[in-house]
């Protein structure tokens, strides 16, 4: 049923959502990528569409806005509101690793973070956001189909962009930590709150280690695959759910 902030009627999502941060890609990727796509949310600018992949299948994207608070509370209503069983982020990301290029895909099978989330649960302790296992091997396996460059592992989803100490990056690449992004802790607990299932497909953009960043046309490219690689997996997740 519609929220504060989606104003969609009853139905209107497909089990499986795509949602990149912003809500130029969520359009660009109905344009480009789903059949006869609707626009079915416009509230505070989080576009949304539900179309059909470019194998038939229904799907749906939804930009989540920027940081851990904006897709925390997108996440949450289309899960409990809309009967959501998946949402795939994807999005672009900073390396840490000398073993990532750019361009190269990441699955985030593990999201550690700087934020406190989940502070209101009062945990005694600290908790590990991991994403849907099922979802993640779809995601490599269609990887090695699409011939992509690929790794899975731990990402940090940092509260922080413009640090304030500009090495704090190598403390968590010592932990093995491939790179930052910013909103996939928040989904990851939500899903694991909630009974449901969460995975973020991420494109290498930038490089902490003086590899630089991608030029506008690399980035649209490897935009193209991380969408192409998420279509897919979200096809293996539904075509699952009907057997």
């Amino acid at each position: 049923m519609p929220t504060h902030h989606i104003e969609a009627p009853d139905g209107s999502f497909a089990k499986v959502v795509l949602m990149p941060g912003d809500p130029k890609r969520a359009r660009f990727i109905a344009d480009n990528f789903l059949k006869e796509p609707k626009l079915i949310n416009s509230v505070r600018g989080a576009l949304a569409y539900t179309g059909r992949s470019p194998a038939g299948l229904p799907v749906s994207v939804m930009a989540s806005g920027m940081g851990m608070p904006s897709i925390g509370i997108y996440s949450h209503e289309l899960f409990t509101s809309y009967g959501v069983e998946a949402i795939i982020r994807i999005g672009t990301m900073g390396t840490y690793s000398p073993k990532v290029s750019l361009r190269d895909i990441v699955i985030a099978n593990g999201a550690s973070t700087d934020s406190n989330f989940l502070s209101e649960h009062r945990l005694g302790g600290t908790f590990s956001a991991t994403s849907d296992f099922s979802l993640t091997v779809k995601a490599a396996k269609a990887a090695i189909d699409l011939k992509l460059p690929f790794h899975v592992g731990n990402i940090l989803s940092s509260d922080v962009f413009y640090d304030i100490d500009p090495d704090n990056w190598k403390k968590w690449a010592r932990l093995g930590i491939l790179g930052v992004e910013m909103e996939a802790y928040a989904l990851y607990a939500n899903a694991a709150l909630l009974g449901k299932k969460a995975l973020a497909i991420l494109t290498v953009s930038d490089s902490f280690l003086g590899g630089g960043s991608l030029t506008i046309e690399e980035r649209e490219a490897g935009v193209k695959d991380m969408i192409r690689l998420a279509l897919l997996t979200a096809d293996e997740y539904t075509t699952s759910c009907r057997k």
